[in-house]
């Protein structure tokens, strides 16, 4: 499960400020900040308004892989929209509908509906158990 995004932050000169970009990340995060600081908190709320907003309106997007190079940070995703965003794709990959997996999951349709919803996802450790079954993948990698 990715559970941060990628983005470059570099000082402008210009306008004494932090530029904030991630591009390959849904249409693309571009925001700013005083200090640097400043800009990776701006970045982390862009970052979860975009996946709150797919989450809610089913846009289609996925996070890119981390850039590990000069001026990149790792931004973390909030830990709930990390999951919900992992539940979905997991889902929607294998062609799954919410009915499909709750019903390999042995509990009702809403039940399964509220995992991947980031506002009442509050999963157990046997609920997350029973996903990595159902899916073949793992939530955390050791």
């Amino acid at each position: 499960m990715k559970t941060t995004v990628s983005c470059k932050i570099s000082w402008s000169e210009k306008d004494k400020c932090w530029y904030v970009e991630s591009p390959g990340f849904y249409d693309g995060v571009i925001t700013d900040g005083d200090t640097l600081e400043d800009a990776k908190n701006a970045a982390a709320e862009a970052v979860a308004g975009l996946i709150e907003s797919y989450l809610e309106h089913e846009t289609a997007f996925k996070i890119p892989d981390v850039k590990n190079a000069t001026d990149w940070y790792s931004i973390p995703i909030r830990p709930e929209l990390a999951f919900s965003f992992w539940l979905r794709s997991q889902r929607k990959a294998r062609g799954m509908t919410l009915s499909d997996v709750a019903e390999k999951m042995g509990v009702k349709y809403q039940v399964y509906q509220k995992l991947e919803n980031p506002k009442t996802a509050n999963p157990t450790l046997k609920t997350l158990y029973k996903i990595e079954q159902i899916f073949n993948a793992e939530l955390i990698a050791i």
